[in-house]
């Protein structure tokens, strides 16, 4: 929410920088940049199956599984940071197309699923269920992301059904 609040009332500044691209070239930066975080996600998708057994191809997880589903977790945390700062810096939050409101709804979930999921880990009083919901939610959120603004402009600022 408070991503929201802050991105609707910052007045866009559009010659912000990431890594020292800007305009065109930041878009492209933070398209390959948010590819490889989704990258990432798929990676964390796979290990927390494989952790849950329910990769059935796989046999039990061994403890290391968990140790690099935690830090695959927090190099996509760190990627994604640069991205947002860019995005809410750079544009705010906009509403100005169904992609654009999309793509600044799921920015704001992405880090509201990121504190939940973290929560959830590490409370043991929650239902078993709300793990899979809040990593479900985080990785959801990250698809989105992708979708609405990295595969649209890699793909010539076209996504398929935007």
């Amino acid at each position: 929410m408070a991503i929201w609040v802050t991105g609707r009332h910052h007045s866009p500044q559009y010659t912000t920088s990431l890594f020292g691209a800007q305009g065109a070239d930041a878009v492209t930066l933070k398209a390959r940049l948010g590819s490889a975080l989704f990258g990432l996600a798929i990676v964390q998708l796979l290990l927390a199956l494989w952790m849950y057994g329910r990769l059935p191809a796989l046999t039990a997880a061994p403890r290391r599984v968990r140790t690099v589903h935690r830090v695959v977790g927090w190099a996509a945390f760190l990627l994604s940071v640069p991205i947002a700062l860019h995005c809410v810096r750079t544009y705010g939050v906009e509403t100005t197309s169904t992609r654009v409101f999309m793509h600044s709804v799921a920015g704001c979930v992405l880090y509201g699923a990121i504190v939940a999921k973290v929560l959830v880990v590490r409370s043991r009083r929650l239902q078993g269920w709300m793990l899979p919901a809040a990593g479900g939610i985080l990785f959801g959120a990250i698809g989105v992301l992708w979708y609405s603004a990295a595969l649209w402009a890699l793909n010539g600022f076209a996504a398929p059904g935007l």
